[in-house]
């Protein structure tokens, strides 16, 4: 059995070496996740929503832009002009929705009406046009204009709200493939033990050292390490391939994960590197700066605008408008208020139903939204102080577990030398090694959830990290 036991520790130390090897092969998880953050199709289409935002501030500013209008209409009908009519104007919007505005007028023929008949020059015209009620506090060109904006600024943080949402789900594929590779390995190391046991005990059985029954019982625990690693190979597979739907290149071109390429697998400071976790843990959050309720802060402004525009439409409209006359506008002193052009306008629904309806839906939208943010506060601080508290006790659930791989393996050696020296059996030591993988197995469940958890505070606190 001498030769049996120094048969194992050569093969430990071969397999140490094979896995030095295969260190120049590794995808570090903070490379991977710049790739995932870089070249993503989600991460990009992401980028849209602010695209998306400066198109709309960029409709809302048209609504001041300067306007050109020209009405020309003619009439001829046998022989006879019965008008031929020009009016070009020329407008400005300006904030306050006063609106500016220069007009020419030329109009002849025969039938004119009498109120179009202007000097044969042509007539000029300058003025104003201002609304005293409705409109002049706030309109639609200026609700528009700061809805515009704010929601430009909403897009941002929803934007990172999407990056970060794709960055926890890529980052729990990698721990899942991680802890399929850490799965693998393990069942590779003891698929190899289990070999230099069984060759051992065969030997043993020719020298007339082991039982036959030995050798059956060598045999079994052989071919069960074989069907567990058969089956953590399909299960690294499909995690491979499920890693490989976040891997991409520029130009949308995917990428497959190639199958000399491995995880690191003493990636928790990268992890807590790329996270931030010590300082997610350590320091209270201040949920005012998460995007999420940046987003819904946002929001109840771009409602608030659309709340006093509703409200402002309760006023009656009345909109003034005063126009200077001059046949000769190169000549300042020709515009006088001897000769002008003014009118006003009065409108004021009797009932006001449809105002008062759009202010109440507008009151409810409103209503609704602060509680959703106040429900999405409560919702978060709780849901960080869980997570705070889950990583806590994972710390312990991580010295526990390696405390007991320890002693496992402290068994199984001793088992085995027992079985060295005649005073066990290879069903001990075969039990010994069984809960020696699963108490290693048991640790990598537990440092899976460990990750996962660490993933799900970022998530939480939908942190954007510069990779």
């Amino acid at each position: 059995m001498r030769i049996l036991f120094t048969i194992i520790l050569v093969g430990f130390s071969s397999i140490g070496l094979a896995q030095t090897e295969e260190l120049s092969n590794v995808l570090r998880f903070d490379e991977y996740l710049g790739f995932v953050k870089k070249f993503h199709p989600i991460v990009k289409q992401a980028e849209l929503v602010i695209d998306e935002s400066q198109a709309e501030l960029m409709k809302s500013r048209g609504a001041f832009d300067p306007k050109i209008e020209v009405d020309y209409d003619r009439k001829k009908f046998k022989n006879t002009e019965y008008f031929d009519q020009l009016n070009g104007t020329f407008k400005i919007p300006t904030w306050f929705g006063v609106e500016l505005k220069a007009t020419f007028e030329e109009n002849t023929g025969d039938f004119l009406n009498p109120e179009a008949f202007v000097p044969e020059d042509g007539l000029y015209s300058a003025g104003i046009m201002v609304p005293l009620g409705r409109g002049l506090i706030i309109n639609n060109r200026m609700a528009a204009l700061k809805q515009a904006r704010l929601f430009r600024e909403q897009a941002k943080a929803d934007r990172d709200i999407y990056v970060n949402n794709i960055l926890f789900e890529a980052s729990l594929v990698y721990f899942k493939w991680l802890r399929s590779y850490n799965e693998l390995k393990l069942f590779e190391n003891f698929l190899v033990n289990a070999e230099f046991r069984y060759r051992g005990i065969v030997r043993g059985v020719e020298l007339g050292e082991n039982a036959q029954i030995d050798a059956t019982e060598a045999r079994i625990a052989l071919n069960s390490r074989k069907l567990s690693l058969e089956q953590s190979k399909v299960k690294l597979m499909k995690a491979a391939l499920e890693l490989s739907n976040f891997l991409w290149l520029d130009n949308n071109v995917p990428v497959e994960l190639q199958p000399d390429v491995i995880p690191d697998i003493n990636t928790e400071p990268i992890v807590d590197a790329t996270f931030n976790i010590n300082q997610l843990r350590e320091n209270d959050v201040i949920l005012d700066a998460h995007p999420k309720l940046l987003s819904l802060g946002l929001k109840l402004e771009g409602l608030e605008v659309d709340k006093r525009l509703k409200t402002n439409k309760l006023l009656p409209r009345i909109d003034v408008e005063y126009n200077f006359l001059s046949q000769t506008p190169d000549i300042a002193r020709t515009f006088n208020t001897a000769e002008y052009k003014a009118g006003l306008n009065f409108s004021f629904p009797l009932f006001l139903r449809k105002e008062r309806g759009d202010l109440k839906l507008a009151r409810l939208k409103l209503q609704d939204t602060e509680f959703e943010r106040d429900a999405t506060r409560v919702n978060l601080q709780n849901k960080i102080d869980a997570l705070k508290q889950e990583l806590e006790s994972y710390v312990t659930q991580n010295k526990i577990t390696t405390e007991m791989v320890s002693d496992f393996q402290r068994m199984l050696f001793a088992e085995e030398r027992k079985f060295q020296l005649g005073e066990s059996s290879l069903f001990l030591v075969n039990s010994r090694e069984s809960k020696l993988i699963d108490g290693q197995l048991k640790a990598i469940e537990i440092e899976n959830k460990f990750f996962n958890t660490k993933a799900k505070l970022f998530n939480s606190l939908a942190v954007n990290p510069d990779l």
